[in-house]
């Protein structure tokens, strides 16, 4: 997850970047980055909020009230002045983490400190935002992860994983839609976002935009091979000047014999001073020993 900021419109465009699997156009980053501090604040309550796109454009939120309640809501971008469902939960202190699912249409919500999850699902329908159910368990979370939908086991009709975070270990959840039949569930697995990138980063700074590119889950999924990481911009470290050479790793036979016996004359010279300076350093030590002895 993204940390808190002030400014709302700046921690959308910062978990849009972060989260590949949801595709948002760049018109909305745009729209909900220049939207002022103050139209942009959807929770009145001064604790951290998190937020998060949906695949229809709008914007799921958490936070909290004036009275420190949690609450969600969600958001048309084009017009903060009223939600489209603004719902109020409960007076825990843990803040909300919303994981979406854009093939189901669902979220998950986990509080830190929490021993639940409670899922909702997001339709075009009155209240929009409708409660399905909540997974309890004993143990509070401290943090919890969303594996990716390409993971999941399809067999099993397995909807989402998430990782829960504990004191000494991370404890897999899975979600499970209850099905007789064994062949692939069409309506529970529509083709979702898969790991190739639809484009480079430099076509997406120059303004392009484009859907995720999407993969089939039937049969489960299967990993490709990598693509080959290739760097297109120019190494900085080729234009830095050309660093000079000792004279050890120079080549003796492209030197001129003039320099060439200058340098070695020059050594030898720097090689009889050495010596004599060693030479009267052991001299100054024996004299200095016999003071200490108390010889002279």
């Amino acid at each position: 997850m993204f940390t808190q900021r002030k400014q709302l419109g700046e921690t959308l465009v910062r978990k849009e970047v972060c989260q590949t699997d949801v595709g948002v156009s760049t018109e909305s980053l745009l729209l909900s980055y220049s939207m002022s501090v103050e139209r942009l604040a959807p929770h009145e309550g001064i604790r951290p909020m998190r937020a998060i796109f949906t695949k229809d454009g709008n914007i799921f939120t958490t936070g909290f009230t004036r009275m420190s309640q949690r609450e969600l809501g969600l958001w048309d971008p084009t017009n903060f002045e009223e939600p489209i469902a603004l719902l109020e939960l409960d007076t825990s202190n843990g803040v909300l983490l919303p994981y979406y699912d854009a093939d189901a249409s669902m979220v998950y919500l986990c509080g830190k400190g929490d021993s639940s999850i409670r899922y909702f699902e997001i339709t075009d329908e009155p209240p929009f935002v409708h409660y399905l159910s909540t997974f309890s368990s004993k143990e509070p979370q401290r943090g919890m992860g969303f594996m990716p939908k390409r993971g999941v086991d399809v067999t099993k009709c397995e909807i989402a994983r998430l990782f829960k975070l504990l004191d000494k270990k991370c404890e897999p959840i899975t979600m499970t839609v209850p099905r007789k039949s064994d062949l692939f569930q069409d309506d529970l697995y529509p083709d979702t976002a898969g790991p190739e990138p639809a484009m480079e980063p430099e076509e997406w700074l120059n303004g392009r935009d484009e859907d995720p590119i999407l993969v089939s889950l039937r049969g489960g999924y299967v990993a490709h091979k990598s693509r080959e990481f290739k760097v297109s911009k120019k190494n900085v470290l080729d234009s830095r000047p050309t660093t000079r050479r000792s004279v050890s790793t120079l080549d003796t036979n492209s030197l001129p014999p003039e320099l060439l016996g200058r340098l070695l004359e020059e050594l030898q010279n720097l090689k009889a001073t050495v010596l004599s300076q060693e030479k009267r350093i052991s001299d100054l030590e024996n004299k200095l020993s016999q003071f200490t002895n108390g010889t002279d």
